[in-house]
């Protein structure tokens, strides 16, 4: 079975003018032609053209390319677990990419007004899942400490927000030593942990003992919502149980 050059441009997306480039510099050459000089491509040909496709989104010169393809040394299976491997490659990148974008419009939701190095200093690495503001928005919008919290944060500079990051690490770091050592959430140690955290919170909105333990219920049934307040990496077993307790016991 063989292809005429227009059924090959229809099959492939590729035009008329540049399979017959390709065929002029030798990359695609039609396995034969009619009696009248028609150009016909078969199987091979096709196979031919969609690894020069591959490679051309691949971002590979056509010089390369033709070497690539012409080298005896690889067969087509060869070539054919290349071109997946860099497609992989190229994908993660891809994937990289859409998360960096993602986490940009999270900080937008947010209030973050920060400009792209400067999230990278305070944040780091780490960020919400994406569509976290979203969903926030639509458990809390309407309440006043939400909008509170946007306001607040609107007017942050990035020394406001690594000052928080400051004390929020070492608070943590507080909270995880509490909880490795077993304190008991009702001690003095303890209470000193629940006032960090409601002071924490009070950068954002008011925040009184009665509205921490409420939060940090929530903190229990939704691991989204504690994984703001303490990172996933930086969490240990038992961690949000003793601080419920420890806010608990200290709003009396």
């Amino acid at each position: 079975m063989s292809w005429t050059v227009g059924e090959v441009a229809r099959l492939s997306g590729v035009t008329v003018r540049a399979l017959h480039h390709y065929d002029r510099i030798g990359l695609v050459r039609p396995g034969a032609r009619t009696p009248a000089g028609y150009r016909r491509y078969g199987r091979v040909d096709l196979d031919r053209l969609q690894a020069v496709l591959l490679y051309r989104q691949l971002g590979f010169p056509l010089e390369r390319i033709a070497s690539l393809l012409d080298d005896p040394a690889v067969d087509r299976e060869g070539r054919l677990r290349e071109q997946r491997a860099l497609l992989v490659e190229r994908a993660d990148r891809l994937g990289a990419m859409v998360a960096a974008v993602d986490r940009e419009l999270e900080a937008e939701k947010m209030g973050v007004n920060l400009n792209p190095e400067e999230r990278f200093e305070v944040f780091g690495e780490w960020r919400p899942e994406p569509g976290y503001a979203e969903r926030a928005e639509q458990r809390w919008g309407d309440t006043p400490q939400w909008q509170e919290s946007k306001e607040r944060t609107a007017g942050w500079s990035k020394e406001d927000w690594l000052a928080g990051r400051a004390d929020s690490d070492v608070w943590v770091g507080e909270l995880r030593a509490a909880v490795e050592s077993g304190v008991a959430p009702a001690s003095a140690q303890g209470a000193a942990v629940a006032r960090g955290h409601r002071e924490l919170l009070g950068r954002f909105f008011e925040c009184t003992p009665a509205m921490q333990v409420l939060i940090t219920e929530q903190y229990l049934r939704d691991a989204e919502q504690f994984a703001f307040a303490v990172r996933p990496d930086q969490q240990v077993p038992g961690m949000v149980e003793f601080l419920h307790a420890a806010a608990q016991a200290a709003a009396g």
